[in-house]
Protein backbone atom coordinates (compact mmCIF):
# COMPACT_ATOMS: atom_id res chain seq x y z
CA UNK A 1 0.00 0.00 0.00
CA UNK A 2 3.06 1.91 0.23
CA UNK A 3 2.28 3.65 3.71
CA UNK A 4 4.69 5.79 5.41
CA UNK A 5 4.92 6.29 8.49
CA UNK A 6 2.57 5.11 10.88
CA UNK A 7 5.13 5.08 13.74
CA UNK A 8 6.95 1.72 11.82
CA UNK A 9 3.92 0.29 11.61
CA UNK A 10 2.14 0.76 8.47
CA UNK A 11 -1.58 -1.08 8.36
CA UNK A 12 -2.11 -4.33 6.96
CA UNK A 13 -5.30 -3.58 5.42
CA UNK A 14 -7.28 -0.43 4.17
CA UNK A 15 -10.01 -1.33 6.91
CA UNK A 16 -7.28 -1.21 9.65
CA UNK A 17 -5.95 1.87 8.14
CA UNK A 18 -9.25 3.68 9.00
CA UNK A 19 -9.93 2.01 12.00
CA UNK A 20 -6.58 3.37 13.28
CA UNK A 21 -7.11 6.89 12.28
CA UNK A 22 -10.63 6.48 13.87
CA UNK A 23 -8.83 5.64 16.85
CA UNK A 24 -6.10 8.37 16.41
CA UNK A 25 -8.59 11.03 16.07
CA UNK A 26 -10.81 9.75 19.03
CA UNK A 27 -7.68 10.45 21.27
CA UNK A 28 -7.56 13.83 19.77
CA UNK A 29 -10.96 14.64 20.62
CA UNK A 30 -10.04 13.06 23.84
CA UNK A 31 -7.46 15.18 24.05
CA UNK A 32 -7.94 18.88 22.92
CA UNK A 33 -12.35 18.29 22.26
CA UNK A 34 -13.87 18.37 18.55
CA UNK A 35 -13.77 22.04 18.50
CA UNK A 36 -10.29 22.16 18.47
CA UNK A 37 -9.08 18.84 16.94
CA UNK A 38 -8.08 19.41 13.34
CA UNK A 39 -5.99 17.34 10.42
CA UNK A 40 -2.58 17.95 11.68
CA UNK A 41 -2.99 16.44 15.24
CA UNK A 42 -4.63 13.28 13.53
CA UNK A 43 -2.04 13.06 11.54
CA UNK A 44 0.99 13.61 13.86
CA UNK A 45 -0.75 11.66 16.65
CA UNK A 46 -0.19 8.49 13.67
CA UNK A 47 2.82 9.17 12.68
CA UNK A 48 1.98 10.01 8.60
CA UNK A 49 1.07 13.20 6.76
CA UNK A 50 -1.90 15.17 6.36
CA UNK A 51 -1.88 13.93 2.72
CA UNK A 52 -2.51 10.41 3.68
CA UNK A 53 -5.40 10.90 6.23
CA UNK A 54 -7.13 12.49 3.73
CA UNK A 55 -6.84 9.49 1.48
CA UNK A 56 -9.00 8.14 3.58
CA UNK A 57 -11.23 10.95 5.25
CA UNK A 58 -11.59 13.94 2.31
CA UNK A 59 -12.36 16.50 5.54
CA UNK A 60 -12.59 16.56 9.37
CA UNK A 61 -16.16 16.57 9.32
CA UNK A 62 -15.96 13.26 7.29
CA UNK A 63 -13.57 11.88 9.89
CA UNK A 64 -15.61 13.55 13.04
CA UNK A 65 -18.47 11.98 11.64
CA UNK A 66 -16.62 8.74 11.56
CA UNK A 67 -15.45 8.91 15.25
CA UNK A 68 -19.24 10.17 16.12
CA UNK A 69 -20.96 6.89 14.43
CA UNK A 70 -18.41 4.71 16.38
CA UNK A 71 -19.35 6.06 19.53
CA UNK A 72 -22.86 5.27 18.26
CA UNK A 73 -22.98 1.42 19.49
CA UNK A 74 -23.00 2.12 23.18
CA UNK A 75 -25.64 4.88 23.24
CA UNK A 76 -27.98 2.65 20.99
CA UNK A 77 -27.31 0.10 23.75
CA UNK A 78 -28.64 2.19 26.63
CA UNK A 79 -31.73 4.11 24.58
CA UNK A 80 -32.30 0.15 24.29
CA UNK A 81 -32.08 -0.60 27.84
CA UNK A 82 -33.82 3.02 28.61
CA UNK A 83 -36.94 1.66 26.41
CA UNK A 84 -37.02 -1.94 27.73
CA UNK A 85 -39.81 -0.97 30.33
CA UNK A 86 -41.92 1.13 28.23
CA UNK A 87 -45.32 -0.70 27.63
CA UNK A 88 -47.58 1.20 24.72
CA UNK A 89 -46.33 2.95 21.44
CA UNK A 90 -46.45 6.08 22.62
CA UNK A 91 -44.35 5.59 25.75
CA UNK A 92 -42.35 4.37 23.23
CA UNK A 93 -41.55 7.28 21.07
CA UNK A 94 -42.20 10.00 23.98
CA UNK A 95 -39.19 8.56 25.37
CA UNK A 96 -37.02 7.80 22.91
CA UNK A 97 -37.00 11.31 22.14
CA UNK A 98 -36.50 12.30 26.04
CA UNK A 99 -33.11 9.85 26.45
CA UNK A 100 -31.98 11.35 23.08
CA UNK A 101 -32.45 14.82 24.20
CA UNK A 102 -30.79 14.11 27.94
CA UNK A 103 -28.15 11.99 26.95
CA UNK A 104 -26.80 13.05 23.54
CA UNK A 105 -25.31 16.49 24.91
CA UNK A 106 -23.42 14.30 27.68
CA UNK A 107 -21.98 11.84 24.94
CA UNK A 108 -18.10 11.95 24.81
CA UNK A 109 -18.18 12.37 20.67
CA UNK A 110 -21.93 11.90 19.73
CA UNK A 111 -22.68 15.11 21.86
CA UNK A 112 -19.37 16.63 21.59
CA UNK A 113 -20.01 17.03 17.87
CA UNK A 114 -22.84 18.66 18.56
CA UNK A 115 -21.85 21.06 21.05
CA UNK A 116 -18.78 22.14 19.30
CA UNK A 117 -20.60 23.81 16.26
CA UNK A 118 -20.26 20.80 14.56
CA UNK A 119 -23.81 19.93 14.21
CA UNK A 120 -24.37 19.93 10.93
CA UNK A 121 -21.92 16.15 10.88
CA UNK A 122 -24.38 15.22 13.69
CA UNK A 123 -27.76 16.29 11.68
CA UNK A 124 -27.20 15.35 7.92
CA UNK A 125 -26.13 11.95 9.39
CA UNK A 126 -29.38 11.58 11.68
CA UNK A 127 -31.34 10.99 8.64
CA UNK A 128 -29.13 8.82 6.38
CA UNK A 129 -30.53 5.45 5.27
CA UNK A 130 -28.20 3.88 8.03
CA UNK A 131 -29.23 5.91 10.33
CA UNK A 132 -32.76 6.00 9.90
CA UNK A 133 -32.51 1.78 9.78
CA UNK A 134 -31.01 1.86 13.45
CA UNK A 135 -33.19 3.91 15.35
CA UNK A 136 -36.03 1.82 13.11
CA UNK A 137 -34.21 -1.67 14.57
CA UNK A 138 -34.46 -0.02 17.85
CA UNK A 139 -38.12 0.68 18.35
CA UNK A 140 -38.63 -3.06 16.69
CA UNK A 141 -37.02 -4.58 20.09
CA UNK A 142 -39.13 -2.02 22.48
CA UNK A 143 -41.79 -4.45 23.67
CA UNK A 144 -44.44 -2.73 22.32
CA UNK A 145 -47.26 -3.82 19.84
CA UNK A 146 -46.96 -1.06 16.79
CA UNK A 147 -49.35 -3.23 14.64
CA UNK A 148 -51.97 -2.48 17.41
CA UNK A 149 -51.94 0.94 16.58
CA UNK A 150 -51.60 0.52 12.97
CA UNK A 151 -48.28 0.66 12.28
CA UNK A 152 -46.87 -2.20 9.88
CA UNK A 153 -43.37 -3.13 10.63
CA UNK A 154 -42.22 -1.38 6.89
CA UNK A 155 -43.36 1.86 8.91
CA UNK A 156 -41.34 1.93 11.47
CA UNK A 157 -38.39 3.55 9.47
CA UNK A 158 -40.75 6.93 8.91
CA UNK A 159 -41.67 6.71 12.53
CA UNK A 160 -37.88 6.49 13.70
CA UNK A 161 -37.06 9.48 11.09
CA UNK A 162 -39.73 11.84 12.34
CA UNK A 163 -38.94 11.16 16.50
CA UNK A 164 -34.82 11.90 15.23
CA UNK A 165 -35.63 15.23 13.39
CA UNK A 166 -37.68 15.83 16.53
CA UNK A 167 -34.67 15.28 18.46
CA UNK A 168 -32.45 17.29 16.92
CA UNK A 169 -34.14 19.71 16.57
CA UNK A 170 -34.64 20.54 20.39
CA UNK A 171 -30.83 19.98 20.30
CA UNK A 172 -29.89 22.54 17.99
CA UNK A 173 -32.59 25.08 18.80
CA UNK A 174 -33.73 24.44 22.68
CA UNK A 175 -36.14 26.32 24.35
CA UNK A 176 -35.66 29.27 26.48
CA UNK A 177 -36.32 29.18 29.15
CA UNK A 178 -34.94 25.16 29.08
CA UNK A 179 -37.58 22.36 29.84
CA UNK A 180 -37.32 19.75 33.10
CA UNK A 181 -37.18 16.17 31.78
CA UNK A 182 -41.03 16.31 33.35
CA UNK A 183 -41.70 19.07 31.38
CA UNK A 184 -40.75 17.87 28.36
CA UNK A 185 -42.29 14.59 28.83
CA UNK A 186 -45.58 16.63 29.11
CA UNK A 187 -45.02 18.34 25.86
CA UNK A 188 -44.26 15.27 24.06
CA UNK A 189 -47.21 13.20 25.59
CA UNK A 190 -49.45 16.05 24.72
CA UNK A 191 -48.62 16.00 20.55
CA UNK A 192 -47.43 12.52 20.18
CA UNK A 193 -49.96 10.46 21.85
CA UNK A 194 -52.49 11.25 19.99
CA UNK A 195 -50.81 10.47 16.93
CA UNK A 196 -50.07 6.94 18.50
CA UNK A 197 -53.10 6.00 20.15
CA UNK A 198 -54.38 4.14 16.65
Amino acid sequence: MGHHGWQGNPPRSEEEARQRIIAAATACVERHGSAKTTLSDVASELGVTRQTVYRYYPSLADLLGAVARAGLDDFVDRMERHLATCTTPAEAAVESVVFAIQAIPGERFIGGLLQAGEADVFSRGVTSSMAVSVGADILRRVPVQWSEIGVADGELEGLAEILMRLFVSFLQYPPDPPRSEDELRVLLRRWLEPALHG
